[in-house]
């Protein structure tokens, strides 16, 4: 069994001043203005082209509709997490374990920097409303299903959607797993699921393309950056494996999660 650590408790500075450097160009590029003219201009396209069908077209509209939910998003976590500790996939079945700890304190830095970026974008006056807060020939997946938005938090519009705090962890996912990717169909898998998942939001009009492609990116490539690239995810990952370890112990004993490749 290969049980070498996945996770080299080193500084790379080569990749860490690249996942550093391309934020700041991100955002440089979003606050100049001829920048935001073509942000502006690709995103109202965008728009327009995912949100006019769900008029017209009835399954486009229940795809989107179920995808807008708040407890999709649950359902988003489980297939992220199933495929993150899919032994054998990306990772190892020895490394499964590691790995998934590595992705919590990844996600771990990205809330705490979202938290920071979002109190500057507030104080920098950068917030704005949400595609279908703005223009006025739009689809409301609201106006539809009522009853949906009262129970279920359909969410198809927001006053505060800079950035893209549900593109931020898919795209950390994505970036995390990429990194230890070899294969193009891993790759392929992993990208799809990502874009899949970040649709919904723009199809009903909760964000803009450059909530995502901007904002959502900008976080995620420095907590990628921050992490994996600095001795920090090697460190706190084995702090959590020694910590949980009589945890993962007496689970091995359980009938039904013991064969579990994370339990093992």
């Amino acid at each position: 069994m290969d049980n070498r650590p996945l996770f080299q408790a080193r500084w790379s500075w080569g990749p860490l001043a690249a996942c550093t450097l391309l934020p700041v160009a991100l955002l440089c590029f979003w606050l100049w203005p001829f920048g935001q003219i073509l942000c502006l201009t690709f995103d109202e396209w965008l728009f327009h082209s995912l949100n006019a069908p769900l008029a017209y077209n009835t399954t486009w509209r229940y795809i989107w509709t179920v995808g807008s939910l708040r407890p999709f998003d649950i359902v988003v976590g489980l297939i992220l997490l199933a495929v993150l500790i899919r032994g054998d996939f990306v990772f190892k079945a020895s490394q499964v374990r590691q790995a998934f700890f590595g992705f919590l304190v990844t996600l771990i830095l990205l809330v705490v920097i979202r938290a920071l970026f979002s109190k500057w974008v507030d104080a920098m006056g950068w917030q704005h409303d949400s595609p279908s807060m703005v223009f006025d020939n739009v689809v409301h997946l609201s106006d539809y299903y009522p009853h949906l938005e009262k129970a279920w938090e359909l969410k198809d519009r927001s006053s505060n959607s800079f950035p893209g705090d549900h593109a931020s962890v898919l795209l950390i996912w994505a970036l995390f797993m990429n990194l230890f990717s070899r294969g193009l169909v891993q790759r392929l898998v992993i990208w799809g699921l990502a874009f899949l998942f970040m649709m919904p939001r723009l199809v009903a009009g909760a964000h803009w393309g450059q909530d995502d492609y901007i904002g959502g990116l900008l976080m995620a490539v420095l907590a990628l950056g921050w992490s994996c690239h600095t001795p920090l995810v090697a460190k706190g990952s084995a702090l959590l494996l020694r910590w949980t370890a009589p945890l993962f112990a007496i689970a091995r004993k359980v009938p039904l999660i013991r064969h579990m490749t994370i339990i093992r």
